[in-house]
């Protein structure tokens, strides 16, 4: 058996490792809970990267994705001509500006009652899957389509009669989400097959992550999914401009993000060669993620790389790194790309917790948010252990 591969396998079970070792309550864990997710999520990357049906859905769902952005670009190309479908598009408007046709259609199937369906559904199945309670189902699944802050939003009348032990489990399992609306953002800048696989993965690592570093048991008459109030909604095409607008504030703050991380990222590295010339931001985050990166049956050169672009993705977000990425990934092993495409398919970093912790503070008492704010270190802990999870898993099958 490959080395590599061998150090892979371990590297899996060194995850759940560090997450036992950080647990709030090591008698509580379920472990054969946690055994069973582990092997379902095993075969699940199996079942999508190797065995061809999987494969064919995949790339039908992928196929979709891309209509999705074609039929954008004719809007595009209709106000911006001369910037799309030329050979050198940039990221702004061959993966952003599509935002503005993804989102209001994600808020139209919400409106039309199609999209909640769709989520209780898959929440009911996951939650009889995990056995894990109901509404921490619900909301990893509520999350998959409309990102934290949203499903927070969502759930705002369930997260204020809730524990604090339970608020903090919903705390960590926000760091490791996506949106579906990024979806289509992530597939034009990374290979489609590793961004549709790390979506489920990471659902099913978040409940695993959780459950071990904060296990709680929930009594049966608090296992409950509580009825969202009815509102009368706002006439339709009111509701589309609102969509509209919001779509346009958020590549706005995606694109101002991506320049002022760069440019802080080379100001920093400008600073540091002031010291020493080979001292850049870079190199310092590679060897924090080192030890990390090696346990995904990396080579240590490409272990080196792939510990950067990580380390930069938690500090920054993924757009940098997957922006940066985008003309290289062709010179990196097939392990390589499968690993670090993996890992970027999440919200995880620094400027998360404080858009999570800021949602609780206009939930739940000022007590219980006060409490959430002490474990910033574990909500950062939590989503890197999940990306890592799925990498790791993904790796397996990708040589």
């Amino acid at each position: 058996m490959n080395l590599y591969l061998i150090i892979n396998i371990i590297g899996v079970a060194a995850f759940i490792g560090f997450a036992f070792l950080f647990s709030k309550n090591k008698k509580n864990i379920q472990w054969k809970s946690i055994g069973i997710l582990v092997v379902f999520n095993v075969f699940l990357a199996w079942f999508l990267m190797v065995f061809p049906i999987g494969r064919w859905i995949i790339s039908q769902i992928a196929v979709g994705f891309n209509w999705l952005m074609e039929t954008a670009y004719s809007g595009i190309g209709f106000a911006f001509a001369s910037m799309v479908h030329v050979k050198n598009m940039d990221v702004v408007f061959s993966a952003l500006m599509p935002i503005l046709l993804i989102v209001p259609l994600f808020d139209i199937l919400t409106y039309f009652g199609i999209l909640p369906k769709i989520i209780h559904s898959l929440g009911w199945a996951l939650s009889k899957l995990t056995g894990r309670p109901k509404f921490e189902s619900f909301f990893a699944i509520e999350m998959m389509f409309l990102g934290n802050t949203e499903a927070l939003a969502v759930s705002s009348g369930q997260l204020k009669s809730m524990s604090s032990e339970r608020l903090f489990t919903i705390s960590l399992m926000s760091m490791s989400c996506v949106s579906a609306a990024m979806i289509g953002v992530y597939t034009q800048m990374i290979p489609s097959q590793f961004v549709l696989t790390a979506i489920p993965l990471n659902i099913i690592n978040t409940i695993i992550v959780t459950s071990i570093l904060n296990p709680v048991k929930v009594p049966k008459d608090e296992d409950v999914i509580f009825e969202l109030k009815k509102e009368e909604k706002p006439p339709f095409f009111s509701f589309l401009g609102d969509s509209i607008l919001g779509a346009g504030k958020l590549i706005l703050i995606i694109t101002a993000m991506l320049i002022s991380f760069i440019a802080l990222a080379a100001l920093i590295d400008k600073i540091l060669q002031i010291f020493a010339s080979w001292l850049t931001l870079s190199s310092i985050l590679g060897t924090a993620m080192m030890p990390f990166s090696l346990l995904l049956g990396l080579p240590i050169d490409e272990a080196f790389k792939t510990a950067q672009y990580m380390g930069t993705k938690l500090v920054t977000n993924e757009f940098v790194v997957m922006a940066d990425i985008m003309p290289k990934l062709n010179t990196f092993s097939p392990h390589m790309k499968a690993v670090l495409c993996t890992f970027l398919v999440s919200f995880t970093n620094f400027s998360t917790i404080g858009m999570v912790l800021g949602c609780f503070n206009g939930i739940v008492s000022k007590e219980k948010a006060t409490n959430l704010s002490r474990g910033v270190w574990m909500m950062i802990l939590s989503g890197t252990l999940v990306s890592l999870m799925s990498a790791a898993i993904v790796g397996l099958f990708v040589w």
